[in-house]
């Protein structure tokens, strides 16, 4: 559908609006400061961009970074909470502050392209557009790190979804590291439980009737997890956070704009029920196994895609890496982090604070 959309153009460089970089930090000492220089070598006009940075209650040295580097730039603001009580809390109180129309929302450990808020606010000279995302490039970290971390290889799926979505101003979910809002649009993000706060975002601006895009070119950059454990855990805290993300716009997933919906669900929902799917999927053919030879032939099919798993997570032991096995361990793992998350969510045992992805 997407062929039929016509190309978005750009805009000039001096007709972009003033904007205020969201960050929402809790013990980034390893990266605070490297992010500060990225964002100070940024292709912008410094006079139209405020920095606005947030310290979630952190137990390292972030906060003395943070106290350091104001005080070189007068574009940069942090706000520094004595009391831990979430991203969504911390994105909440720098929004309130912000004072620039568009909110530009980013992660300590993302690092822009220099073009990249250039290319990111371009597209906020049409009206109908109330959000933009940028494209997330996941790199290889430095040092040792589990290849059988497919990440990178699903991400890039992720991207092309994002981008022909975009294209057709239904973008689902931005990415956290990079994405702009109009202020206007902004909706304070609940404080008492937890949700995935770039999905809450975009749904919330779709739910106002404007367009969420995605913009190819404005470009950022993030170390992929170094172990598959840390990316397990995280899978399994937005599967929870992005139940509940649901449930609060649930009005889109039955909506009179039936692209969106349509989109949510496949794009979301669907893939979100995959584990529930498998097990009926197994446990169906088992009671079907005597009833013919395609059934009896579709349980060898299972049996072997579960026995592939088990030999994925053999070479992952043996840091085997760059097999069709190890992409099959890493859907099965996905998929089972999924399910776990659900019944978190469930049993209402999510979490609104979270620990940053180790460096």
């Amino acid at each position: 559908m997407s062929l039929f959309r016509g190309k978005r153009k750009s805009v000039k460089t001096n007709s972009l609006p003033p904007v205020s970089i969201l960050i929402s930090a809790y013990n980034e000492e390893k990266v605070i400061r490297q992010r500060i220089e990225n964002i100070k070598g940024l292709k912008y006009d410094f006079d139209k961009l405020e920095l606005l940075i947030g310290s979630d209650c952190s137990a390292d040295k972030t906060n003395e970074i943070l106290q350091q580097e104001s005080k070189n730039y007068s574009w940069m603001k942090t706000v520094l909470f004595e009391k831990r009580r979430g991203k969504a809390a911390v994105l909440n109180d720098l929004a309130s502050l912000a004072k620039n129309e568009i909110l530009v929302f980013t992660d300590a450990n993302s690092m822009f392209e220099d073009d990249a808020l250039i290319n990111l606010t371009s597209g906020f000279s049409n009206e109908a557009i109330g959000g933009v995302c940028g494209r997330l490039v996941l790199e290889e970290p430095e040092g040792k790190y589990e290849k059988s971390n497919k990440e990178r290889l699903y991400w890039k799926y992720e991207t092309v979804l994002k981008k022909l979505e975009g294209i057709l101003g239904i973008l689902i979910a931005a990415n956290g590291g990079i994405f702009a809002i109009r202020k206007m649009l902004f909706t304070k993000f609940p404080e008492k439980y937890a949700v995935t706060d770039d999905l809450f975002q975009t749904l919330a601006v779709l739910n106002q009737n404007h367009n969420f895009v995605y913009e190819y070119d404005a470009v950022a950059h993030e170390d992929v997890s170094k172990e598959i454990i840390t990316e397990f855990n995280r899978k399994v805290r937005f599967a929870a956070t992005n139940f509940q993300t649901i449930k609060d716009f649930k009005n889109l997933l039955l909506n009179k704009k039936v692209l969106l919906s349509y989109a949510i669900w496949s794009h979301k929902v669907l893939r979100w029920l995959v584990p529930i799917f498998a097990i009926l999927l197994f446990f169906s053919n088992l009671f079907l196994i005597k009833q013919g030879s395609l059934y009896y032939g579709a349980m060898i099919l299972q049996l072997g895609f579960y026995l592939s798993v088990l030999v994925g997570f053999i070479f992952h032991k043996l840091k085997v890496s760059g097999s069709i096995f190890s992409i099959i361990y890493y859907y099965a793992f996905t998929n089972v982090a999924l399910l776990i998350g659900m019944f978190k969510f469930l049993a209402g045992k999510h979490t609104y604070t979270w620990d940053s992805t180790p460096r």
